[in-house]
């Protein structure tokens, strides 16, 4: 039986038409600057279903993996409190990530994000094709986040990687779902390199350019006992390395479909 296959837009990187360094703000830009300096490029792509195949996809050779049947002790309530989602949240996810991903040791939970597709949220669902990390902001992270200087030189050494732990937190997705692409059928040159601003430091994010040869997927239907995980960074070779996703409007959500929540949680993985 062949995956559904719906056709929807993804917005993809153009680059600034004054030939400058790409960059965007992560919160209210200083006054008189964009939000972001490059453009769009919009197109209307196949997106495959890979719902009841999930278990063909992996972390090392796509860069991203369903995972089903996760239990939880979290309430929805749990989400409205930064604090609430660290004590009580942070370490399901790292058993999760422990338990599920070969050779992990060692989590050290660096950022999450609540997303509500509501135009009063502070962050809403992303419509714009991306990865999360550079090389550089990668290796950034690990100095930042692991305090010992002489720790953080052995991580560097070894093995480390930065995943995305992504769920909704209100029931069954009806709107806004995520797409995405294996690794297998994108090429390094599609990635662009974008400053990413923040109010105190500045990080790196990667634009995606389209590619016709690109294959792009999605999971319908994701519930609260499901997990999506997005490799971000990998520092090994040979192995996937970041995974470009967006989130998209699906033209199969029914009129008046439920409005996306979500968490994202994201982890250093050293091992």
């Amino acid at each position: 039986m062949t995956s559904p296959t719906i056709h929807a837009e993804l917005v993809f990187y153009k680059a600034p038409n004054d030939g400058t360094s790409p960059y965007n703000y992560v919160e209210e830009p200083p006054q008189g600057e964009p939000w972001r300096n490059y453009n769009s490029d919009i197109r209307t792509v196949p997106i495959h279903d890979i719902r009841g195949t999930e278990d063909q996809f992996s972390l090392d050779r796509d860069a991203f993996q369903i995972l089903k049947n996760i239990p939880s002790t979290t309430k929805y309530e749990t989400f409205n409190s930064d604090d609430a989602i660290r004590e009580i949240y942070y370490p399901e996810v790292e058993q999760l990530l422990l338990e599920t991903v070969p050779g992990a040791h060692t989590i050290i939970f660096f950022d999450h994000t609540i997303r509500r597709a509501n135009p009063h949220a502070p962050r809403q669902p992303v419509n714009q094709v991306h990865a999360d990390q550079t090389e550089w902001s990668a290796e950034s992270r690990v100095r930042k986040h692991v305090s010992d200087p002489k720790l953080a030189k052995k991580y560097l050494s070894e093995r480390y990687r930065i995943i995305n732990v992504w769920r909704p937190i209100n029931g069954t997705v009806e709107s806004s779902p995520l797409a995405f692409a294996s690794t297998t059928t994108t090429e390094d040159e599609d990635f662009v390199t974008i400053q990413h601003r923040y109010p105190t430091f500045n990080g790196e994010i990667m634009g995606v350019k389209y590619n016709p040869r690109t294959e792009w997927r999605f999971c319908a239907g994701v519930n609260d006992d499901e997990r999506i995980l997005l490799k971000c960074f990998d520092s090994q070779d040979g192995v996937a390395k970041r995974v470009a996703h967006t989130s998209f409007a699906d033209p199969n959500t029914p009129p008046g479909g439920k409005a996306r929540e979500s968490i994202e949680v994201r982890a250093l993985v050293f091992g």
